[in-house]
């Protein structure tokens, strides 16, 4: 573990904010006042380059890249059992917008370093944010540093940069002006991506405006992973209280699969990415909220870290 290094961090000086939303997606709501310590946190979502480093120093091997153990996924096929990350293709047109399977592949040999699958590589991409990375993987990553993982509460404070209650992390209209503030999808998701923000994938780091914070991509490009444990906030918050720095739930928080399989812990990623789109997943808000389980690494998730301020004796 390093002595955390605050270059490239900036400082949030924490504060009472109204977390989530009434107005969107369910598991929003109810939107709620919440109290945050203050800290300081990553201006950019952790890079491919700044991975590699963590890797070639610790030898660390991540989730995709290992051997599965069967004993985990009891009735499980042996053949499908593999070293694989999730991939995201193009489905036809007219493909149903429930059926997820037709744009989510597992495919063997996508990880880190190949984030397309086995065939691809990230030369060329070490500004752009390390993805394939699952729950223990980053958090190795953080701890490495000697820094943490945020929670749900203290990245959504930081991702509003002062702007409580605006709908975005940058105000109150999606394309001020007409401009993309966020690398997300347009057109019609899954099949037609017209990327006028100009990125069709991941996007480097700071290519577009900071928050009020000096944060940059707290929406879009990847979603970002939190130590919560994830909940309903309708089970943890209540509007006539002020939560005074929540941690989330228990880890018996947790699904299970439509097959039968065993429950897998879920953990809060927030923030949208490059595949979230105005007919399907209008996640690019700093309210809005997934469960991702922690067992899963996927071509659109990364992280950032934040190093808490001491506590005054």
């Amino acid at each position: 573990m390093q002595t955390p290094d605050l270059e490239g961090m900036t400082q949030v000086a924490g504060g009472v904010f109204l977390m989530g939303s009434d107005r969107h997606y369910p598991e929003e709501a109810p939107a709620h006042k919440v109290v945050v310590d203050g800290f300081w946190m990553d201006r950019f979502a952790v890079t491919n380059a700044e991975y590699r480093r963590f890797v070639e120093a610790t030898k660390y091997v991540t989730l995709a890249e290992r051997p599965v153990n069967a004993a985990d996924y009891p009735g499980a096929d042996l053949r499908r059992l593999q070293p694989a990350s999730v991939v995201f293709k193009k489905a036809p047109r007219g493909t149903a917008l429930s059926d997820h399977f037709q744009w989510w592949v597992y495919i063997p040999g996508a990880d880190w370093r190949h984030p397309r699958g086995p065939s691809s590589t990230i030369k060329g991409l070490d500004n752009h944010p390390v993805v394939h990375v699952a729950f223990e993987d980053a958090e190795a990553y953080a701890k490495w540093r000697g820094k943490a993982l945020p929670t749900e509460a203290e990245w959504e404070f930081a991702a509003r940069g002062g702007l409580d209650g605006a709908e975005y992390v940058w105000g109150d209209a999606f394309t001020p002006d007409g401009r993309h503030l966020a690398n997300t999808w347009q057109g019609e998701f899954p099949w037609q991506n017209r990327y006028e923000d100009g990125y069709e994938w991941t996007a480097p780091v700071g290519s577009f405006p900071p928050n009020g914070y000096g944060l940059y991509e707290m929406a879009g490009n990847v979603w970002e992973w939190t130590t919560d444990w994830f909940q309903n906030h309708d089970t943890s918050a209540s509007p006539c209280c002020t939560l005074d720095n929540p941690r989330g739930a228990a880890r018996e928080a947790s699904v299970d699969p439509a097959n039968g399989g065993p429950k897998i812990p879920r953990k809060v990623m927030k923030g949208g990415s490059y595949l979230c789109a105005p007919n399907y997943c209008q996640r690019y808000r700093p309210a809005a909220r997934m469960a991702q389980p922690i067992d899963t690494s996927i071509c659109h998730l990364g992280f950032r870290c934040i190093v808490r301020a001491a506590k005054s004796a």
